[in-house]
């Protein structure tokens, strides 16, 4: 039994401390915004943020929901079986969803402007059928990140704090509820900012630690020259030469296909990314995306990720490595733990304290998006939907209240079931594409085609979901002659399921449109969901006007049809430039970049691994000042921008202050 390098108490006064710090920080700043900017939160301002956030603030948003504790603990972990290609195949199979799904977000701000989620736009074109098809996969992809989050983060806590790990999985979520109660989506986007902010801080502090001033490592050359030594007494079966410096990884590639189907579907299909898209301005939504999925690149590939081997245990070499003298265990590895273990090693109590304090943000943050994407889901397209058409804007904020506790409360539960079923967050990791890929490319062409029949969009993830668990438990049968753990967790099934799970749609749905005949969708429906004008109830209770309260969601512009039309203007050049460069982004991280070295089987020299490092850290502090500086000054030059105006009358009388209200709300206060 491996001593954690904190005391228990260190862990509850982090998980709990910062927790509550974090909520009465955000229940200040709404209290703040509410008596000072007349902001009034509605059930439209819960769940949407007002619809103006800008580029800044959705780029750390996403950065924030995507960095999940598997985004830390996942990405150390490949890169400790798999050497350097590790991190790189988890980084560019991860971030290419973000940069595709920027136009994904444009369309959806285009065809349905007034939506909540992403499911109101499938129960729009297709009726209740694929609506509750659609709600099923999304509430699916929502658990299985939610339970990643919960499981890995509680692994890491209790290894380094030996607090219990049951006590780690109920207390994670309690300043989250209490924050993402009081501020809905808006508090979840302003903390995202904060988490990230310091997130970046300290996988810089690791970086140059490893690379530039520590006395575990120093230096590039130091690094490689370890790397080369434990590839001599580990050769990694499938790399070529067994070297840990190299893209030519077998098992490295297989992880790379996994990954990105996988992340295609907690991507496309998490209401949480949707939800961003949908507080975004509409001319913020591609730049937010862009700068967030670019920004969120050097996270796993540089998140002390490619030094764990470099610090591995061994005579004579670096004792402080938690497991010295023996080498990691494969439950370890899966659990997470490579990170935490490297970081003691590295910067010893610090660096335990600091990964203590980076998977606290990535759990809580990415927690929060996850808990307002199932509110979102349950108080729109269940309960608005099916049980109270006209509930009125106080009945839609109690239930979105009851659903954020009440899922807290399942998921923490749902996670300690599998913490003593022994299911790890490397297994969840792996087994998420095979449950949920196969609704991602119909509910793609739910917002880009209008050819897609409703049979076809709700069919087609059914059977595919089939055909996946069939492909991936018969591949695992047939290796293994066993469905254990062990075995159905394996590379070899689980890339057979996901990459059936992901395509078997493009058999599917060419067959649903043969068998009931293709569509000709107009998009209309999709424009006419209203947004939830049942809130004036909640305006006149607090004596406001909702519609000129600022942060109310309802910009001046979209009132007239002349500023609507602006917007689809705006909108349609916006959607033009999304799609070319997210192509030219996607080959370039995932065929230019990459295979020249896999093919060729290069193996790094010195020089060339000081430049590839070189090149991360310079990456992380552009990271920084993209989604950690850029939010502060853009909220900054706008509130210049709307500073009232003090004018004199001729009479020498002041005439009345001229505040502008353009795009009020989340995005501009800051």
């Amino acid at each position: 039994m491996i001593s954690p390098p904190l005391e228990p108490g260190v862990g509850y006064g982090i998980v709990l401390g910062l927790g509550f710090a974090f909520a009465l920080g955000m229940i200040l700043t709404t209290f703040i915004l509410k008596r000072y900017n007349s902001e009034l939160v509605t059930s439209e301002m819960f769940n949407t943020a007002g619809r103006t956030v800008k580029s800044g603030l959705v780029g750390s948003a996403v950065v924030s929901s995507w960095t999940w504790a598997a985004t830390l603990l996942q990405s150390t972990g490949v890169c400790y079986r798999y050497g350097v290609s590790g991190p790189f195949w988890y980084a560019s199979g991860a971030t290419v969803q973000i940069l595709l799904f920027a136009t994904l977000a444009i369309e959806l701000k285009r065809r349905a402007p007034h939506g909540h989620t992403f499911l109101e736009v499938i129960k729009a074109r297709y009726g209740t059928v694929a609506h509750v098809v659609f709600m099923v996969f999304g509430l699916a992809t929502n658990i299985l990140v939610s339970l990643m989050l919960i499981v890995g983060g509680s692994a890491t806590v209790s290894a380094l704090t030996g607090m219990h790990t049951v006590a780690a999985i109920y207390l994670l979520p309690l300043g989250v509820v209490l924050y993402t109660i009081v501020g809905g989506l808006k508090a979840t986007i302003l903390t995202d900012w904060v988490h990230t902010f310091i997130l970046i801080i300290i996988i810089i502090i690791f970086s140059l630690t490893t690379y530039a001033s520590g006395d575990a490592l120093g230096s590039p050359s130091a690094v490689y020259d370890l790397l080369v030594k434990a590839a001599a007494a580990h050769p990694v079966e499938g790399n070529a030469e067994g070297s840990y410096l190299t893209m030519r990884s077998k098992e490295g590639a297989i992880f790379f296909v996994i990954n990105i189907v996988g992340n295609f579907g907690t991507v496309f299909l998490d209401n949480g990314y949707y939800n961003k898209a949908i507080a975004a301005s509409p001319v913020h939504a591609l730049p937010g995306y862009i700068l967030g999925g670019l920004s969120w690149f050097a996270i796993p590939w540089l998140t002390v990720s490619h030094n764990p081997r470099s610090l591995r245990p061994g005579p004579r070499r670096h004792p402080r490595f938690p497991t010295y003298p023996d080498r990691m265990s494969e439950a370890d590895i899966s659990a997470g733990l490579v990170l935490p273990y490297a970081a003691v090693a590295l910067l010893g109590r610090g660096g335990a304290i600091a990964t203590l304090l980076i998977v606290f943000m990535a759990v809580t943050s990415a927690t929060s998006s996850e808990l307002i994407a199932v509110s979102s889901i349950f108080t729109y397209d269940f309960y608005r939907t099916y049980v109270k058409p006209d509930a009125s804007g106080r009945r839609l904020i109690y239930m979105s209240h009851v659903i954020v506790v009440g899922y807290a409360l399942f998921i923490s539960t749902f996670s300690v079931g599998l913490y003593y079923a022994g299911i790890s967050m490397g297994y969840l990791y792996l087994m998420m594409g095979v449950v949920i890929s196969a609704a991602v490319i119909p509910a793609t062409l739910t917002l880009i085609w209008a050819g897609q029949n409703k049979w076809a969009a709700a069919l087609s993830p059914i059977f595919g979901l089939v055909f996946a668990l069939i492909a991936w438990l018969v591949t695992a049968k047939k290796e293994c002659g066993n469905l254990g753990v062990e075995c159905t967790g394996s590379n070899n099934p689980m890339l057979a399921g996901n990459v059936v799970a992901l395509l078997s749609p493009l058999v599917l749905i060419p067959a649903f449109t043969l068998i009931f005949g293709l569509d000709h969708y107009d998009w209309q429906s999709m424009l006419a969901i209203r947004k939830a004008d049942d809130d004036r109830d909640l305006a006149t209770s607090a004596g406001a006007d909702l519609e000129g309260t600022v942060g109310g969601g309802q910009h001046e512009e979209e009132t007239t049809v002349d500023g609507f039309q602006s917007e689809q203007i705006q909108l349609a050049r916006a959607s033009r430039i999304s799609k070319w460069t997210t192509v030219v982004l996607t080959l370039s991280f995932l065929v230019l970049w990459p295979f020249p070295m896999y093919g060729s089987g290069y193996i790094f020299s010195k020089p060339f691994f000081t430049g590839w490092v070189t090149v991360g850290i310079i990456w992380i502090f552009c990271s920084l000042g993209a989604v950690g500086l850029f939010p502060v000054f853009e909220g900054a030059a706008h509130a210049r921008a709307h500073v009232p105006v003090h004018r004199r009358r001729s009479d020498g009388a002041e005439a009345p202050q001229d505040y502008s209200r353009r795009g009020g709300g989340c995005g501009s206060g800051w």
